[in-house]
């Protein structure tokens, strides 16, 4: 059975070589097993009703995945525990291959009534959504390839305007902006991302980082608001 089960992992494609921890009793490794069971299940049933899966779904549970019709995904979508995703936007919620969303996580393009459709998400190839994050794309958020992004992540894709003060804030409407996360960054824990803001390639926000400005590629960034505190590629020495 443990064979089996390594191999299983290893076909979802998030390790090119999987093993137990030798730690690990053998009735820990057969729970383990006997857990993807169900999320098997849930994941074959409700993926009937995305407007496209390619491969294999597992979903946990009290998964919430509302309009399933506007939900395009890849080989080896994984939904965890409690987590849940609004599929309703005008261009729908696209993940790629190799694709987690983390338990309790949020992804919310538009209000649950049917006004103000935001324009949704797009998430690459072997990147995953933090557990407790909240992915707010009511504007455009494109996440790239390999994005590591740690728990309670913070994404938000619009701003309420504010600027006539003889009216309330929330009868002013909003601004909506893109936020792009590119190849190979990583979001460490408690990050927020605002309206307007690309991450550079292979860029890393430290944990706890507000950012409002466009970080650039290889970047290491921190505080609040964020800055450059060094870069990841070796300055060259003088001649």
């Amino acid at each position: 059975m443990t064979t089996t089960f390594e191999r299983f992992v290893e076909r979802l494609g998030k390790h090119q070589t999987f093993n137990f921890d030798e730690m690990l009793s053998r009735r820990d490794r057969i729970s383990l097993f006997s857990q993807l069971g169900p999320w098997a299940i849930r994941g074959f049933l409700r993926s009937a009703r995305f407007k496209q899966s390619k491969g294999l779904v597992l979903i946990g549970s009290g998964v919430k995945i509302r309009y399933p019709h506007h939900l395009c995904v890849g080989s080896n979508f994984i939904v965890e525990d409690g987590a849940e995703i609004m599929a309703l936007a005008l261009e729908g919620i696209n993940c790629g291959d190799n694709v987690t969303v983390g338990a309790f996580a949020s992804i919310k393009p538009s209000n649950y009534y049917g006004r103000d459709l935001g324009v949704g998400l797009t998430i690459g190839n072997n990147s995953n959504i933090g557990r407790g994050s909240y992915i707010g794309c009511s504007g455009r958020i494109i996440i790239g390839n390999n994005v590591i992004m740690g728990p309670r992540v913070s994404l938000f894709a619009e701003n309420h305007c504010f600027e006539d003060v003889t009216r309330p804030i929330r009868e002013q409407g909003v601004q909506r902006e893109f936020i792009t996360i590119e190849d190979d960054c990583w979001l460490a824990s408690n990050t927020v991302i605002t309206a307007g803001v690309t991450i550079g390639n292979g860029s890393i926000v430290a944990a706890g980082s507000i950012v409002t400005n466009d970080v650039p590629p290889y970047c290491i960034v921190a505080g609040s608001p964020a800055r450059v505190i060094r870069s990841r590629i070796e300055q060259e020495s003088p001649a």
